[in-house]
């Protein structure tokens, strides 16, 4: 599997997200490839994307899904666009192995 979806960082890591709001449920669908080649984990979230509602879904989301505080996952950049940098602060290869768990569909 491809791990071209994060970064490790020295406290932590940055993950490429697609987000899809106004979605039916909440959740996360594996790694999906762009026709450029670059990779990113597929989100799906209920929220509307007004406001930042969208976004703090995501960071709860990811949170959930990672087991950790909502407080260690921030939107980095693309805050108005579908694909997000997402910043994940903690152990950057523990956090590394939950992704790649998470990644796989």
């Amino acid at each position: 599997m491809s791990t071209a979806f994060f970064r490790k960082e020295r406290d932590g890591i940055t993950l490429l997200v697609r987000l899809t709001p106004k979605s039916a449920r909440d959740g996360i669908e594996g790694v999906e490839e762009t026709g450029d080649g670059r990779a990113h984990l597929k989100a799906r979230v209920l929220a509307v994307p007004e406001d930042g509602k969208a976004n703090a879904a995501l960071e709860k989301l990811l949170a959930k899904s990672l087991g950790i505080a909502a407080r260690d996952v921030s939107i980095g950049t693309g805050a108005t666009s579908r694909l997000k940098q997402v910043k994940i602060s903690g152990d950057p290869e523990a956090l590394a192995l939950q992704l790649e768990t998470l990644g796989s569909p």
